[in-house]
């Protein structure tokens, strides 16, 4: 497994990290014992960085995580969560320094620490992007001591070159993948400049990109891969990153001819974006033992040829580009 260095918080840290959304819930059935079997499995691997959010399974996913550190004792992980969807109505009005702080103190107890190593907002209004007291809040509770770093999970380019005009803002988290290329273009040039680490979401599309969904695969009542497929709950670019299912199977196909022979798409995947020195950390999720060493596999595979990123941005412009690339 390499590591590569996360922004401003200094922090040497595995190039592909724990994605805890699956463990928490939203994912169909994942049981408890599977998700802790998945996690010691990435922990196994070399895997040193877990991102996890105060709602994901309503703390279950945080709980999981301490449960598991604890069992295995020895050096810790370095653990981000996220705050702020706990808000009812998820607007950028309930953003205050008193909210915020109950969340995380909240997700302090659920992870067992005294210190959060980082909280990121958690996809917040865009509004609150424009709020510098909120910001002030966080660098208040560094000063505190209950976290050692923040930073946010955006929505969209815009918010994240917003975001790191703040000098406290330590990472962003952000959408991409193969079928969102978007913040290659800009985003990741001024990340860099300004030393903010990239933490990459939504690796795989939800799973399209492990090439093992096709029109037959039936998804349970509680995946969001059913019930926010149009966005109906949240923000429809977390779900199979935006693109129409269709196109995006027909994509799936064009490009399982460019994987390497011995090689899954999923791991694949994952090594296009670690292509991007920009990205600190890419954090998929996995429902099981198998998926994440998958998953944490991706470290040691080769560089991609120039031929083979050039064929997969020609898919990209052909097929998936007008449905995504000015949207986020």
């Amino acid at each position: 497994m390499k590591n590569r260095t996360l922004g401003r918080t200094g922090a040497s840290i595995s190039e592909i990290g724990f994605g805890a959304w699956q463990i928490g819930g939203s994912w169909g059935d994942v049981s408890e014992e599977d998700g802790k079997k998945a996690l010691n499995a990435a922990l196994d691997s070399g895997v040193t960085f877990i991102d996890t959010a105060d709602v994901y399974g309503d703390g279950r996913s945080e709980k999981i995580i301490a449960a598991v550190l604890r069992e295995r004792g020895g050096d810790k992980p370095f653990v981000a969560t996220k705050a702020g969807r706990r808000l009812n109505p998820h607007v950028a009005e309930g953003y205050t320094a008193e909210n915020i702080e109950g969340f995380i103190d909240r997700s302090l107890t659920n992870l067992g620490v005294e210190t959060l190593d980082l909280v990121q907002l958690h996809c917040p209004p865009t509004d609150v992007f424009y709020r510098p007291e909120m910001f002030g809040a966080l660098d208040a509770l560094t000063v505190k001591g209950k976290i050692r770093n923040y930073g946010v999970s955006v929505s969209t380019v815009e918010e994240g070159l917003k975001a790191i005009e703040y000098p406290g803002v330590a990472t962003i988290q952000i959408i991409y993948n193969i079928f969102r290329q978007r913040p290659h273009d800009l985003f990741f040039a001024q990340a860099q400049k300004k030393n903010v680490g990239v933490i990459v979401r939504v690796p795989l599309a939800s799973g399209l990109l492990s090439g093992k969904i096709t029109t037959q695969t039936a998804f349970a009542a509680d995946d969001h891969r059913l019930f926010n497929r149009n966005g109906e709950f949240f923000d429809v670019g977390e779900t199979f990153a935006g693109v129409p299912f269709e196109v995006a199977l027909e994509a799936v196909e064009q490009l399982r001819p460019l994987v390497p022979k011995g090689v899954a798409m999923a791991p694949f995947a994952l090594r296009w974006i670690l292509e991007s020195q920009a990205v600190s950390v890419v954090i998929p999720g996995a429902r099981n033992e198998a998926q994440a060493q998958s998953n944490a596999s991706a470290s040691s595979l080769p560089a991609i040829p120039a031929e083979t990123m050039a064929a997969i941005a020609e898919i990209y412009d052909r097929l998936i580009k007008v449905h995504v690339h000015q949207k986020w």
